[in-house]
């Protein structure tokens, strides 16, 4: 299960490590503006608890069948909120933290709909990933961004 869960990471890492700003020079979609705009709606829950949201974000296409893989890089002593959200066709979304080795890590869950968001403080830095999955509706766009403190 380990192996199975470390290879997905890698063959779907690249594409979660897009960078936003050059995905498209037009500028976001009419989606894309909806799913950031639901996701700092979220986020703004968490700025009244003294959570900072972090300035850039990603979109990431994500379907039942294929959920997508980011790492991040996080540091002991920290406490982050990881938000999804997802417009249009999006209708229920998750976000799950892994170990480096693909364990998962205990997390606080909010989930609303097309919202997800998965907080915690990790007990030692290093690399983490995170699974963003649609477990209902459409193929969609989710926009992903974290806060922290």
């Amino acid at each position: 299960m380990r192996s199975t869960l470390a290879l997905l990471f890698m063959l779907t890492l690249a594409v979660a490590k897009a960078d936003p700003a050059k995905t498209d020079p037009a500028g976001p979609s009419d989606i894309e503006v909806k799913a950031r705009s639901s996701a700092l709606e979220v986020a703004g829950a968490f700025s009244n608890e003294g959570f900072k949201t972090r300035d850039s974000h990603i979109f990431l296409p994500v379907s039942r069948k294929e959920p997508k893989f980011v790492q991040v890089n996080l540091y002991s002593g920290n406490q982050y909120w990881f938000i999804a959200a997802g417009a249009g066709p999006a209708r229920k979304i998750a976000v799950t933290v892994f170990d480096e080795k693909g364990k998962p890590v205990p997390t606080e869950f909010y989930e609303n709909e097309a919202q997800a968001a998965a907080g915690f403080s990790p007990q030692a830095s290093g690399p983490y990933i995170l699974r963003i999955q649609e477990l209902e509706g459409d193929p969609a766009t989710v926009c992903l961004l974290y806060s922290y403190k």
